[in-house]
């Protein structure tokens, strides 16, 4: 009980100017002799002590006892407590917070709020998330709930279904407060984006020369690793410069003008390509807004081109008046303007995002799940002919032995046909399924949708996906993307010994089924423009 109402003074300490004391209550003196009773103002009486119920203890005097406050404090737990459970006495009590308890709330609390996320499918999951969640963190928590390979490319997208526009949260944004200026109407996307921090890896082909100037008086081309300390270096002056359409206000119209984007802001020029001051013209800040990918087309806005893009306000909710239509000549353009947009508002943060799941060791929290990766350079041909295994280092002899390994499964097969095979288990009809259940086939989707698929995870190269030919049924078509032009490659199926067998190169490599065709293009080019890197693949939550 002395536990109780030493939290309870500490509770009540702020009111004890200003709460009623016990009334009719008299005050004695301890003088020798009798005095009188006076009565004075009543915030001037002093205050008898009140004992407890153990006798060795008292109250000070500046500490008295509100009745009204303790029984209220009461009636509050008995209401909060349910009748089923007994209550439990805190051990404690000296680390209660001083509008604490000593009794344990049974009832946990938490300030979480739920958002709904949905998938490429259109499946939606709910997630709890804390206020101080990051979009990275809830990128883990989906990828942990749908068990998917967590490979540091999975992506939270804003998307505006009526506004036409989307776009890839930073790792370090709350999604919270990216909610709470959503409309009704808005979603939340997860997907995958492999060129989030590409510019990283390969910044010449995002920024190229002629759009990129310094302040400074620089001699020649700006090595590589200049080009983004300059981006990220607060002290530094970068511009990115060059020619876009602006969508006139209220109208459907138009006007191509010379724009430079600036750590101050994105201005255009009211005479011609002039950059002095008074012919310059405020666009939009970087501060207060963020950079968007119009998902709409052309043809709703009457754009020139398909390579559009708008800066949105963040206080703007629905108004499609305070958008900034922007649309640039090509897709390297506007990836220019759009990663340089993001470089110079966030600088610093982004290299830390780009940084951070490479410096992690560990899983952050409970839900993480441990980064795998095959790097190509860890595949190595084995020889296990003999009672141990040993490297193949001669490429020759590395040949020779795939050669051979295909032969003897093409072998094999033959063998099972001859055993008459149930037809589950028969190869030539196991080929022609075994694909399905991979990640970068995607079925019977058309040309167009292809390329949005490859558009919205990123066009890096070496992004690609399979999916089955449209003019011949039997047929399927590789969809690969390298300098940020989507191209497209037949595969085509032929016979051989009976056997049904596929080939990219008009039958110069044959291969038994399309995994082994794609395992083959990941570690050889061949006749493709590149190597086959990331796979475009769509999670089901």
């Amino acid at each position: 009980m002395n536990s109780s109402l030493e939290s309870l003074y500490s509770s009540c300490n702020t009111h004890t100017e200003t709460a009623p004391l016990l009334h009719n209550s008299h005050v004695h003196t301890p003088h020798h002799g009798h005095a009188p009773h006076r009565r004075g103002p009543r915030s001037q009486r002093p205050t008898p002590p009140i004992p407890l119920s153990c006798p060795q203890e008292r109250l000070c005097r500046s500490q008295p006892v509100h009745i009204n406050a303790f029984m209220r404090l009461q009636e509050e737990q008995q209401q909060c407590r349910p009748s089923s459970l007994p209550a439990v006495i805190n051990p404690f009590p000296e680390l209660c917070t001083p509008t604490g308890s000593p009794i344990l709330s049974l009832i946990h609390t938490t300030d979480n709020h739920i958002i709904k996320v949905y998938s490429e499918d259109g499946a939606g999951k709910v997630v709890e998330v804390p206020a101080d969640m990051r979009a990275r963190d809830v990128c883990q928590l989906l990828v942990y709930k749908s068990h998917c390979l967590d490979d540091n490319s999975w992506s939270l997208v804003e998307h505006h279904p009526l506004l036409g526009l989307e776009r890839c949260l930073e790792d370090h944004e709350l999604v919270v407060q990216v909610q709470a200026s959503m409309t009704s109407d808005s979603k939340f996307l997860f997907r995958k984006n492999y060129a989030k921090y590409e510019f990283f890896r390969n910044p010449l082909n995002f920024f190229p020369e002629q759009m990129v100037a310094w302040c400074q008086v620089s001699n020649g081309s700006i090595p590589q690793s200049q080009l983004l300390q300059n981006f990220l270096n607060s002290s530094s002056c970068p511009e990115v410069q060059g020619f876009l359409y602006l969508k006139e206000s209220g109208r459907k119209s138009w006007k191509r003008l010379s724009m430079f984007l600036r750590r101050s802001g994105l201005y255009y020029s009211t005479k011609g390509s002039s950059k002095e001051p008074r012919h310059l013209q405020l666009l939009s800040d970087l501060e207060d807004s963020s950079v968007f990918t119009v998902t709409t087309g052309r043809k709703l806005h009457n754009a020139p081109t398909d390579y559009q893009f708008c800066i949105k306000p963040s206080k703007v909710r629905s108004e499609c008046k305070e958008l900034r239509m922007l649309c640039a000549e090509d897709e390297q353009s506007r990836t220019c303007w759009m990663t340089a947009f993001r470089l110079l508002k966030y600088g610093i943060l982004l290299y830390q995002n780009y940084k951070s799941p490479q410096q992690r060791k560990s899983p952050v929290s409970h839900f993480s799940t441990p980064v795998r990766s095959v790097s190509e350079n860890s595949l190595v041909a084995m020889d296990f002919s003999g009672r141990t295994g040993r490297v193949i280092e001669n490429p020759m002899e590395a040949q020779n032995a795939a050669v051979e390994e295909g032969q003897t499964w093409r072998k094999r097969g033959h063998r099972m046909n001859a055993l008459g095979s149930p037809s589950l288990l028969h190869p030539s009809s196991l080929s022609s399924v075994i694909h399905r259940t991979q990640l970068w086939f995607h079925g019977r989707i058309i040309r167009e949708e292809s390329h949005k698929m490859i558009m919205q995870q990123g066009q890096v190269d070496g992004l690609f996906l399979l999916r089955d030919s449209q003019s011949n049924p039997k047929a399927f078509v590789l969809t690969l993307c390298h300098h940020q032009k989507i191209r497209h490659f037949q595969i085509l199926p032929c016979e051989e010994e009976g056997q049904m067998l596929f080939s990219l190169d008009d039958g110069s490599t044959k291969f038994t089924d399309l995994i082994h065709l794609v395992e083959f293009y990941q570690l050889n080019r061949g006749v493709l423009p590149c190597k086959l890197k990331h796979p475009c693949t769509a999670v089901a939550l």
